[in-house]
């Protein structure tokens, strides 16, 4: 099977929201890419609780400074496509107000005629948990809750339940989604993995490498037969930051960074550990939407030429 292609839509301060995020998902959809992305992110603290991503003495990238609201930018993009599939990579699940979140996503799938790819994720800033009222001690509970009260709420009416945090009596809930939400999680941990073969579609892994994913992937299987699910039923969807650059920082080259010939090397690894859609988001390597527009363009003519 081919390997699919998302591209990552312009959420970030470097970019113009009034033209920027509509012209990125149509030239998406133009040049044959099969899925446009967004990240959550609230903020960039002064002092914050966590270093970045749990790594001591890493600072706060400067994009968390503005990072536009996910369903808001995912809402431009489906008004101004028909075909390509609307996805988060990730959305923290726990910041958000369960019924709220799953009557957004429903009504998203409804107005974009059953384009919606829900991924989901726990996070991991206490910073972001603080300002949104959230308990970081029960991000996990809190998950699973509202995965629950998606299910309700996409399900068939009356729709209700009882949870800790949500509570609702049968009731009629709409508009219904127009079709079955696929639901990705990430994380990597045995508890995380556990629940994504109960749970979810797929899995939605950032930044691994290929032995990464492929390890990864043989222990979602073993879960998976456990459980007496068939494995071939969860998908792998890779989010990577690209940068087209003859200079790799630091002298040493990422993965995902290089020349057109070195990411699509990349990208043929990572189709061989098992992804079956790559989320190719280059919008913190370029300095406007244009330059992001010619990034994709070059990047799914290579995928295309090397008949990935």
């Amino acid at each position: 099977m081919a390997l699919r292609l998302g591209l990552g839509l312009p959420q970030t301060g470097t970019y113009d929201l009034t033209r920027d995020v509509t012209a990125v998902a149509r030239a998406a959809e133009e040049l044959g890419y099969d899925s446009v992305w967004v990240l959550e992110r609230l903020m960039r603290p002064e002092e914050p609780l966590d270093d970045m991503y749990l790594v001591p003495g890493l600072r706060w990238s400067g994009y968390f400074r503005s990072v536009a609201d996910p369903l808001v930018t995912l809402s431009l993009a489906a008004a101004v496509t028909e075909r390509v599939r609307l996805g988060s990579a990730v959305l923290v699940g726990p910041l958000h107000q369960p019924f709220l979140l799953a009557r957004a996503l429903g009504s998203l799938d409804a107005a974009s005629g059953g384009r919606v790819i829900a991924g989901l994720g726990t996070g991991w800033s206490r910073d972001e948990y603080a300002a949104a009222g959230a308990d970081h001690a029960t991000r996990g509970a809190a998950l699973d809750e509202l995965l629950d009260v998606c299910a309700a709420v996409w399900g068939p009416d009356p729709a209700a339940y009882e949870g800790r945090r949500t509570r609702f009596s049968p009731s009629a809930v709409g508009p219904k989604p127009a079709g079955r939400i696929p639901v990705l999680l990430a994380g990597g941990t045995d508890r995380a993995l556990r629940r994504l073969v109960r749970r979810a579609d797929g899995w939605l892994p950032a930044m691994l490498t290929d032995e990464q994913i492929a390890a990864t992937r043989s222990r979602i299987a073993e879960l998976a037969r456990e459980a007496g699910r068939d494995p071939a039923e969860l998908s792998t969807t890779l989010r990577t930051s690209v940068q087209l650059t003859d200079r790799p920082v630091d002298g040493k080259r990422r993965p995902h960074q290089g020349s057109l010939e070195q990411i699509v090397a990349d990208l043929a690894g990572a189709a061989r550990a098992g992804v079956q859609e790559v989320l190719l988001d280059a919008q913190l390597t370029c300095h406007d939407a244009q330059e992001l527009i010619e990034t994709a363009k070059a990047l799914r003519e290579a995928v295309t030429e090397a008949g990935l």
